[in-house]
């Protein structure tokens, strides 16, 4: 599969592009923990069917030191005891704020409130912000049918 567009050499894109992944960044320096930001990453990326995504978070997280086991079982959390209640609330915020055409109400009071059982106003605004971040990531990517697999891990630290 060819991309329909090659962000690397547009001016355009790179003007918006260093902006949107230096926001990325800002995001890794968040209070957020990394495990957890990696596997929202990936949840919302397997959501949205993007390739890319998660054949990039994949392998950031297992290279972070990520298990396998967890990796594969994202797509099932609600019935897997891998992931600790933080990370449940987490990923049930992420799917919620991901699917929020499927859900006339967006993400409910009770998601919400069990996600700020667990994470500070600090971490609650970069776990938003990351559920955003990664589905303009996913669009980019899916819109232009950027072709997966040879992601290599820290290819844009």
């Amino acid at each position: 599969m060819d991309a329909r567009l090659d962000y690397f050499a547009s001016p355009t894109a790179g003007k918006v592009l260093k902006h949107f992944m230096s926001a990325g960044r800002a995001l890794k320096e968040s209070p957020l923990p990394a495990a957890t930001q990696e596997l929202v990453a990936l949840r919302v990326s397997q959501i949205n069917g993007c390739a890319v995504c998660i054949d990039m978070h994949t392998k950031e997280a297992a290279s972070a030191g990520e298990t396998p086991v967890r990796l594969n079982l994202v797509a099932a959390w609600r019935e897997a005891a891998v992931f600790t209640e933080a990370e449940r609330a987490a990923l049930a915020l992420a799917e919620e704020g991901t699917r929020v055409a499927d859900a006339a109400g967006g993400v409910s009071d009770e998601v919400w409130a069990h996600a700020a059982e667990h994470y500070d106003e600090e971490q609650l605004t970069a776990l938003v912000v990351l559920v955003s971040f990664m589905n303009t990531a996913n669009r980019l990517n899916i819109i232009t049918r950027q072709p997966a697999g040879d992601y290599e891990p820290g290819r844009f630290r």
